[in-house]
């Protein structure tokens, strides 16, 4: 069997490639480029090998460097595995204690790590998951965008009218704050405001807005102890124009995920407190539960599995791992806060845990642990979510 390392990087992969069982190199490092002359190339070399003998690819996950590859191996019926790159430094670790790192010495590494250990091709890419993937990764990066630009109105708000917040209950997302803003952004307008002004805001907040409250608020809006600069009601327009365009791209990407939610098979949207994107993101960083012989195993992906310590006739379960998949472990987290509001089961669950003396927190991580115990008996027995998995 032919053992092939790739050193990923940006611009150009490097290679090497020698046999299994001897360690004989049969083509030392060479380098091709991260192009379709560059993949074409590499399987050039790929065809002078010996048809008669199976081919093991490895290469470390890089961030996005190896997408490209990934699908390019895919499309030309090629396994490969993806290979830890903390377990590949740690195997680096036993070898040596030398720190030489470069791009020959680092595919030769992954060629002998790829000797050492079980290979597991990655499973057969589904490209409306890989959209799922891409799509859940630009809304949660939108959804960061617009928390940005909402603490920079805040942060307008604290210098032009501090009074504003405390009088709104510190919602400023709400229909009559945006209103406000879009329309006067300043407190002096504000002051300013009229009789039809009332009864456009009375009419916003379906009749809630009294003309006490009305008054109070041009009041406080005449008296402020903020203070404003001539460019404020640019400013206030151009923060407002950018937050309002980030929601409109927010409600676009919820819509295509949806439509790609509706063409994949999967029983987590039935438990009740996990959204349509939450679910999304679950499904696309899990991307195929068979890749998952059990429960922990998946618990260990999302980094939620805790850390054992023994030694001597010491043992101890320490905080969570956190070496797994980031972004699968946030959502996680955040589903478990939002279930126990919807389902009795998950609250009493986490009930329990609060009763045994843990923390919020720590009992919001247990329940992300079962939950995930329920995501993997949903998605392999294909069943939908009954209150009584909750034990």
């Amino acid at each position: 069997m032919y053992v092939i390392g790739i050193d990923v990087s940006k611009y150009k992969h490097d290679c090497i490639i020698m046999h299994e069982d001897t360690g004989e190199i049969v083509r030392d490092v060479f380098s091709f480029d991260n192009s379709r002359a560059g993949f074409v190339q590499f399987i050039s070399v790929l065809k002078t090998l010996n048809p008669t003998l199976k081919k093991k690819i490895g290469f470390e996950t890089t961030g996005h460097y190896q997408d490209n590859l990934k699908m390019f191996l895919a499309d030309n019926g090629l396994d490969f595995m993806e290979l830890n790159a903390l377990l590949v430094h740690k195997f680096k670790s036993s070898l040596t204690l030398r720190g030489v790192k470069t791009d020959k010495t680092d595919a030769r590494l992954i060629a002998n790590y790829l000797c050492k250990v079980e290979f597991k091709p990655y499973p057969k890419i589904v490209y409306n998951i890989l959209s799922l993937r891409s799509l859940c990764k630009r809304h949660f990066t939108l959804i960061k965008d617009r928390t940005k630009y909402l603490i920079s109105i805040t942060n307008f708000l604290d210098r032009t009218f501090p009074e504003l917040k405390p009088f709104l209950n510190d919602n400023i997302k709400s229909k009559t704050a945006m209103f406000l803003l879009r329309k006067y952004g300043i407190p002096s307008k504000i002051a300013n405001m009229n009789i039809q002004s009332y009864e456009l805001l009375r009419k916003l907040s379906r009749g809630k807005f009294s003309v006490a409250k009305f008054y109070k608020l041009k009041d406080l809006a005449k008296h402020t102890i903020g203070f404003t600069y001539p460019t404020d009601t640019f400013e206030i327009k151009s923060l407002l124009n950018v937050y309002d365009s980030i929601n409109e791209e927010i409600l676009k990407v919820e819509t295509k995920i949806s439509t790609l939610m509706s063409k994949i098979n999967s029983k987590i949207p039935t438990i009740k407190g996990i959204g349509l994107v939450s679910a999304a993101t679950i499904i696309a960083e899990i991307e195929d539960i068979n890749r998952f012989v059990s429960p922990d195993k998946l618990l260990a992906y999302a980094g939620l599995d805790p850390r054992i310590y023994e030694s001597g006739t010491m043992s101890s379960k320490g905080k969570m791992n956190k070496k797994g998949s980031v972004n699968l472990r946030r959502v996680l987290m955040n589903c478990a806060e939002s279930v126990i509001m919807f389902n009795p089961a998950f609250y009493a669950y986490y009930r329990k845990k609060r009763d045994e003396g843990k923390a919020h927190r720590v009992a919001i991580s247990h329940l992300a642990r079962k939950l995930v115990r329920i995501i993997f008996k949903l998605e392999t027995t294909q069943v939908d979510f009954d209150p009584s998995l909750v034990k």
